[in-house]
């Protein structure tokens, strides 16, 4: 198994060596850990990886070599019993069943309600309509159904929750995934345009030659340095809805950072707020105000958002609406201010366009950038810098 770890490992792209592989069964062989999965994934990671943006890859080798193996993660010490977040198995419902939820109205109502809910209840709770708990049709809790509710704990099952009560943890994208297809670097050099700035530090042959020809002595021109004049602000959706579109935007983003010199790029969850992040492991505790970043960059800079827009769209329409924090502004004030800074801005969907207007939130998302919406396609992307490029 471990022979086939190591295999595993370099066909990523990880640079594992024999002797790294000898160090980690050295390790094993006294016992320098305890006997868990977990205490082996933490030293075999560290034996392995030696570049963070590896660290992605890295996961999803070592789930797919040791797939099947029980973790044995301790919960912590806590008074709620050890199996209250553990979901039970999924109700499955008619759609008769389905329609016999309703839904509790409106964000204020359904707020209201858990906080009272809260306040009552004092147990756990499983498979009812009311309380919070798992695996049944309460508007609260996880692994159950309702058309509009507030997920605590748990997994997605079937994205209706309007705000998620679960610290999640996403991952980076690989800034060096290799591309499918040089198609997408093609679409994005439409965006390129060169100027000459700086110090007049470069020959400039044609000058010179014709110089020479008219003066009849060697007459020499000299010219700035041709530099890629465009600048790109880069905004990502991480996490949720958008883990099955990872591998298409890691391919844009890899794309784009050895196409642009001059890109800035930034992380944001389902809609921009105040605050965005460089690294989705630090993305709670080292994270950049939105105003700095309408301060740093200027005016010149180009503004693309990549995310499906497929959210509650309280998210987008009420102060407190994010899944995660609360926010004092709504999603669309910072989105309409992002885009006031900055004319020159897209939205790229990986949501096939087809499926756009089956959610409100896609539609909102899509007015407040002015119809500037394009489907995360070659098609789609040549569209957008084709955009970009017109004069605001």
């Amino acid at each position: 198994m471990f022979f086939n770890f190591l295999d595993e490992l370099r066909a990523a792209g990880i640079p594992a060596s024999m002797k790294e592989h000898l160090v980690l069964l050295e390790a094993l062989k006294r016992d320098v850990i305890e006997r868990r999965p977990e205490e082996f994934y933490w030293l075999s990671r560290a034996t392995f990886v030696k570049d963070e943006g590896l660290l992605d890859r890295f996961d999803q080798v070592f789930a797919k070599v040791f797939k099947g193996i029980e973790s044995s993660f301790e919960t912590g010490a806590a008074d709620i019993p050890e199996d209250w977040l553990k979901a039970v198995a999924e109700k499955f419902l008619t759609p008769e069943e389905m329609e016999q939820i309703k839904s509790l109205g409106s964000w204020d109502e359904i707020m209201e309600t858990l906080k009272k809910r809260l306040e009552e209840q004092q147990g756990r709770h499983q498979g009812g309509n009311k309380w919070i708990g798992t695996g049944g049709t309460s508007p609260y809790g996880n692994s159950g159904y309702n058309p509009e509710g507030v997920r605590i704990g748990g997994e997605s099952k079937h994205g209706r929750a309007i705000k998620v009560w679960d610290k999640r943890e996403f991952k980076n994208l690989d800034s060096t995934k290799e591309l499918g297809t040089r198609n997408i670097k093609v679409a994005l050099r439409r965006l390129r345009r060169f100027a000459r700035e700086g110090a007049a530090d470069e020959l400039d042959i044609d000058a010179t030659i014709d110089g020479t020809a008219r003066q009849g002595w060697l007459d020499i021109h000299m010219r700035p340095e041709r530099h890629n004049a465009v600048k790109l602000l880069l905004f990502l959706d991480v996490g949720g809805s958008m883990d099955p579109h990872i591998k298409l935007c890691e391919e844009l983003f890899s794309a784009a950072t050895s196409e642009f010199k001059n890109l800035e790029f930034f992380y944001f969850h389902n809609c921009p707020y105040e605050g965005v992040w460089k690294d989705n492991r630090r993305r709670f505790t080292e994270r950049t105000p939105t105003w700095d970043v309408l301060h740093k960059y200027g005016h010149d800079y180009k503004l693309v958002f990549v995310g499906d827009a497929s959210m509650s769209p309280y998210e987008i329409s009420h102060p407190g609406g994010s899944v995660e924090h609360f926010n004092e502004e709504s999603g669309a004030v910072w989105l309409s201010r992002m885009a006031h800074v900055y004319p020159a801005a897209v939205w790229l969907n990986p949501v096939p366009e087809a499926h756009w207007g089956y959610s409100q939130s896609v539609k909102m998302i899509r007015e407040l950038m002015n119809d500037r919406m394009y489907p995360l396609t070659l098609d789609g992307l040549d569209d957008a810098m084709r955009e970009l490029t017109r004069k605001h």
